[in-house]
């Protein structure tokens, strides 16, 4: 616990960089048009709880795992965002299918030290290309619904999205408070 701790209040951030293709504004509606290169990230997952009842437990595995809870007890710093992959039902609520991914470190991409938590995988995650819509403020289920419904109806019923999933992104600390960071991404299908 103090690994994660120490990790998150001293550790080194860096930020997960992306090309950004485009900055549109629809109707009054701003968001932008991202290439994300594929890297490799650490995931947990839950099913048969909702959002709000899992994710702080999973990103808490998440962040005890680059804090130093990982076979060579490296504190490894963080790459926001935290990006929590939501399967919508058809009348736009969240399923109770999750999926929480941190993305390793550049120093660690290549060799990641192993999770002490069977819960805890490694995956590569391959380049993407996404609309994002940001927002600010505390955000759980809810306000991730809204601000997706936002963005689906600025994009239009024509636009190459995946709509059987999409990313709630949070770039923040827990006791962050002010000029919070959250996004909404849509995963762009590709021709």
């Amino acid at each position: 616990m103090f690994g994660m701790i120490k990790n998150s209040l001293f550790g080194n951030t860096e930020k997960t960089e992306y090309k950004l293709l485009s900055s549109e504004t629809k109707e009054g509606i701003s968001y932008e048009v991202r290439r994300y290169d594929a890297a490799k990230y650490a995931v947990v997952s839950s099913e048969g709880r909702t959002f709000d009842q899992v994710t702080g437990e999973l990103i808490r595995k998440l962040l005890m795992y680059i804090g130093g809870s990982n076979e060579e007890g490296e504190a490894m710093g963080t790459a926001p965002p935290i990006i929590i992959t939501v399967y919508p039902r058809d009348d736009g609520v969240m399923s109770r299918r999750l999926v929480v991914a941190l993305k390793i470190p550049t120093q660690y991409q290549t060799s990641p030290p192993a999770p002490v938590d069977s819960a805890i995988r490694i995956t590569e995650q391959q380049g993407m290309t996404v609309y994002a819509l940001q927002f600010g403020g505390f955000a759980g289920e809810s306000e991730y619904r809204v601000e997706a419904s936002r963005l689906t109806r600025t994009l239009g019923e024509t636009a190459p999205f995946q709509r059987k999933q999409y990313f709630c992104c949070s770039y923040d600390p827990p006791l962050k408070v002010y000029s919070r960071r959250n996004e909404v991404w849509f995963i762009q299908e590709e021709p």
